[in-house]
């Protein structure tokens, strides 16, 4: 490794590492959070989950895990193993009751502002009503499992947020805007599609806000 290259290792380890630690910690917030039920959103915000698909996936991962545990303890010969064993399931369990608590205390919302567009800790981006030109709800599948996902065509750029490899709701912009998406894309785009469980009040909303604002707009 050149002296160069050391470097730019170093920092992209130590960025990654950083990333990390923040989602680390989000989760375990989020975990709280649902303890606490706090208020998934700001006064006067209506929130719309989309962890309907994922969380019976979820929950057998979390239960087949908690299996785990008294199982390892028994078949495992040695104790230094069985504590190693015992302390990354309890972990493990935990983990992923606070990865379902991410995705449950932070929905998307609609309000005032517009449609604030999350996926757990790991995306927040707004859209405001100024720059939404159509709501619409229509169910698409996706070619894959990846949250973010772009489709490029010679003329519009499309950023799917999806869950569980779909989306349900389609929101085409007035003009192309660039969406700070991690993983997603620094062009602009002309449409963001999302998934929400309920996917037709998401839409009633919205659509509401628009003629709303529109109507301001002409009067």
């Amino acid at each position: 490794m050149t002296r160069t290259t050391f470097p730019k290792a170093l920092t992209k380890t130590w960025s990654l590492l950083r990333r990390a630690t923040v989602y680390e910690l989000g989760m375990w917030r989020s975990l709280f959070r649902w303890i606490l039920r706090r208020p998934t959103g700001p006064a006067g915000t209506v929130a719309f989950g989309y962890a309907g698909v994922v969380t019976p996936l979820l929950i057998v991962f979390i239960v087949v895990s908690t299996i785990e545990i008294p199982v390892l303890d028994l078949i495992l010969p040695w104790k230094i193993a069985r504590i190693i064993a015992a302390v990354l399931g309890i972990y493990g369990v935990f983990w992923m009751i606070g990865l379902l608590a991410s995705l449950r205390v932070h929905p998307h919302l609609v309000g005032e502002a517009g449609i604030r567009v999350r996926n757990g800790i790991s995306l927040d981006v707004t859209l405001p009503w100024a720059a939404i030109d159509t709501v619409r709800k229509r169910h698409r599948s996706l070619p894959s499992g990846r949250t973010v996902q772009v489709e490029r065509t010679d003329t519009r750029i499309v950023l799917n947020i999806g869950i569980s490899s779909q989306t349900s709701v389609d929101i085409l912009l007035r003009e192309p805007i660039v969406l700070p998406v991690p993983k997603g894309t620094d062009d602009p785009v002309h449409e963001l599609r999302l998934y929400a469980d309920d996917a037709n009040g998401l839409v009633a909303l919205a659509r509401r806000h628009l003629t709303v604002g529109s109507a301001e707009h002409t009067g």
